[in-house]
């Protein structure tokens, strides 16, 4: 049996797992067993162990569940509640009304967190009770979450784009700088579409609120100021290198309270509601992940991705052609593979190819992340589909088929930065000085 059917057959075997009803994590350890067991030579229960030790003893990783504690402070106190009727006057007039804030704040959120996993728990545990609460569409809710919270890593500072960076031997401060323009033109569709959405249905948009003095709108966002500075710390902070991520999302949580507490909003009871509820959260996510971890080994062993590639090399395609039929094996490899994963396992064939038939590296590598952002809402191991699906007992499924028209997003910002790449590499090439 080939390589690319043996990948075909685990495909095959995920699916079912997940059909059947197996947790998500057991079936991505068990798909990555068998086919550690019964396609290499390796010993499957020693890569498991090593597996989930390597996905969860991470400094960086630390930051998830800080994050998400964040997110469960501002939603089990009256936090998330003032910021949405300080967001509400000025958002009265445009179609869509609230249902950007889930776009906003991802896109604000994403700019401090560089996780896709944590801007999509957080930004989902703040604003989905609170646009329920207010009658938006539910269905619109999910599928923006689970697109936008993508853009945890397409705006700086990102994991996924450091390890492109080390793969690609680019500098990692221009593909920063990359990323920028790609994820404003991402939020502008996102939020285009949830306009559109709104003005052709009329009737599953709440009316809109009284209309109100430029003094009352003032008076009213005054209650984001505090949140809105705690924001700003945060990115501040970090993009000065004062503080790794880790370290600010702990301040984030540190704030958090300190304003909560000062707000007299926070009492011992959902202090501890908030911390055992983003404990379990982050238990579900870091599970998934090492399960992930562990399906990533097999398929490094087995060597699929790289058979892939190299049947790509092969063909000696022409520079666009060889970019479409990258996005038809990246998109294959991300129904399998998380997005770090894709990227280390490809690079080495992938990327001299991509050099040789004239393209920008750092261009390539805003590419490469928004394909991994499209892994992230593409079943069946698409990890922002399993965020909500955890937290709202909504079926993957569901989820998905609510995300089909920002999934067209993600696709029509990848035909825009190859057709104009400029979109990509003007700010860096403006900031730095373009680097022959």
């Amino acid at each position: 049996m080939g390589l690319i059917e043996v990948g075909g057959l685990l495909l095959l075997i995920l699916l079912f797992l997940l059909a059947g009803g197996v947790w998500i994590a057991m079936s991505l350890a068990i798909v990555g067993w068998i086919g550690q067991f019964f396609f290499t030579t390796t010993l499957p229960g020693k890569n498991l162990f090593s597996a989930f030790w390597e996905s969860s003893a991470s400094w960086e990783l630390a930051a998830l569940p800080l994050f998400i504690w964040m997110g469960e402070i501002l939603f089990r106190t009256r936090l998330s509640e003032q910021m949405f009727e300080g967001l509400a006057p000025w958002l009265n007039r445009i179609p869509g009304r609230l249902m950007h804030t889930t776009i906003l704040g991802c896109g604000i959120f994403g700019s401090v967190s560089g996780s896709s996993a944590a801007t999509c728990a957080t930004i989902a545990k703040v604003a989905l009770p609170e646009l329920k609460r207010r009658g938006y569409d539910e269905k619109l809710a999910l599928g923006s979450l689970a697109t936008a919270g993508t853009l945890g890593i397409l705006i700086p500072p990102s994991i996924t784009m450091v390890v492109y960076a080390v793969a690609a031997e680019a500098s990692v401060i221009r593909i920063f700088l990359a990323g920028f323009l790609p994820a404003f033109l991402l939020m502008l569709l996102f939020s285009s579409y949830i306009a559109w959405w709104s003005w052709r249905n009329p009737a599953k948009v709440p009316p809109p609120e009284a209309p109100t003095t430029l003094m009352q709108k003032l008076r009213l966002s005054a209650s984001l100021i505090p949140c809105g500075l705690l924001i700003v710390f945060i990115i501040v902070v970090l993009v000065a290198g004062w503080a790794t991520a880790t370290e600010c999302a702990a301040y984030g949580v540190l704030g958090s309270l300190v304003i909560a507490a000062a707000g007299g909003s926070l009492n011992r009871r959902n202090f501890w509601d908030g911390l055992m509820s983003a404990t379990r959260v982050s238990c579900m996510i870091m599970f998934i992940l090492a399960g992930a971890a562990f399906l990533a080994k097999t398929m490094a062993f087995t060597g699929i991705p790289r058979e892939l590639a190299e049947w790509v090399a092969e063909k000696q395609l022409s520079p666009y052609a060889l970019i479409s039929v990258l996005v038809v094996v990246y998109l294959v490899l991300g129904t399998a593979l998380d997005g770090i994963s894709m990227i280390v396992l490809t690079s080495a064939v992938v990327l001299p190819m991509v050099q040789k038939a004239g393209f920008d590296l750092i261009w390539f590598g805003i590419f490469v992340v928004l394909l991994v952002e499209i892994a992230e809402v593409t079943p069946p191991v698409g990890f922002n589909l399993f965020v909500l699906q955890n937290m709202t007992g909504k079926d993957s499924n569901t989820i998905a088929r609510a995300a089909i028209p920002f999934f067209m997003c993600l696709v029509l910002c990848i035909a825009l930065v190859t057709v104009f790449p400029a979109i990509v590499t003007w700010l860096p090439d403006t900031v730095m000085g373009v680097q022959k």
